[in-house]
């Protein structure tokens, strides 16, 4: 069994007395994995994140980093191994970035000076390390943020919504430098976002919450098969009605016409190359099949059943 670098048992936690925030939780992170966490917007993800960072006490249960449970005397030496960024990073706006990284590490224990310019280089930022933060754009403000978590090389880094409010490219920028440092530095990366195509892209591990309770939690492969084996296509033909009527009457799995498309649910993808052949032979000019992304629906079905 993998090493688990965030356990958690029994997990409780609430803000008031007449509701349960957190219920039973158990997270199970393993290293060097990139674990998303999922949930709707007020499922528990933040307030998770707190209490495994120690910012929120507990009510029952136990937390465990690095297969090391809090004490008095351990917890600073354990979060010594951890990199946070929560929310957007709190940043002095009229300094330089290479300022912002000298007064954080001085906030640190034994960083010395060579490390700003390695995770200025890491987050792809050596050209604008003299440049005040003002000027930067919110994907380069959050890649400064992240550069700050790295200071001190932990071997866990909790991410909270680091793609918010980014425009597409700084969203790439984000997912290109997580991967980059699971891959080459062996960091374990714990990734709380809404964003389910990016923990798609991104993650090998997904935890799914919903009211403070867990209800899914393994690779994301699996979730996927988990739902059965069904697929879902799509196919723009050049006459979709006459396709339709040849499909249902070949019953070639459920269709329908869905704003011209085509839409179909086979049983695997050896029947799309059958699909395919019946249109053809039936003189439809097919332009285009896609096959449907189920991720959303999936996440859907066990946060809304």
């Amino acid at each position: 069994m993998n090493q688990l670098i965030v356990d958690t048992k029994n997990f409780n936690f609430s803000y008031t007395k007449t509701k349960k925030d957190i219920q039973n939780l158990e997270l199970k992170v393993p290293k060097g994995s990139i674990y998303g966490f999922l949930g709707p917007n007020g499922s528990g993800k933040s307030t998770t994140i707190r209490l495994i960072l120690g910012l929120l006490k507990k009510d029952t249960g136990t937390v465990a980093l690095f297969g090391e449970q809090y004490g008095v005397k351990t917890r600073l030496q354990i979060l010594n191994r951890v990199g946070a960024l929560i929310e957007n990073p709190s940043l002095y706006e009229h300094l330089h970035a290479i300022d912002n990284l000298r007064i954080a590490a001085n906030y640190r224990q034994n960083i010395p000076g060579s490390r700003i310019s390695e995770v200025l280089e890491i987050v792809k930022l050596t050209h604008a390390k003299n440049k005040k933060v003002k000027e930067y754009s919110l994907g380069m403000k959050q890649r400064l943020g992240l550069a700050i978590s790295l200071l001190s090389n932990p071997e866990l880094i909790i991410l909270d919504e680091p793609t918010n409010g980014l425009d597409p490219k700084g969203i790439i920028e984000m997912r290109t430098l997580i991967k980059d440092l699971n891959e080459t530095y062996g960091t374990t990366i714990f990734i709380s976002s809404h964003l389910l195509s990016e923990i798609e892209k991104t993650c090998t591990h997904v935890g799914i919450i919903r009211n403070g309770e867990m209800l899914y939690q393994d690779t994301v492969a699996k979730l996927k098969e988990s739902k059965g084996t069904h697929i879902k296509i799509d196919i723009e033909v050049d006459k979709p009605t006459e396709a339709l009527s040849i499909l249902t009457n070949l019953k070639k799995g459920k269709t329908f016409l869905v704003d011209g498309f085509l839409q179909i649910e086979v049983k695997n993808k050896e029947e799309i190359t059958a699909i395919i052949d019946a249109l053809r032979t039936e003189g439809i000019n097919i332009y285009q099949v896609s096959i449907k992304n189920n991720f959303e629906e999936l996440f859907l079905s066990l946060t809304e059943s």
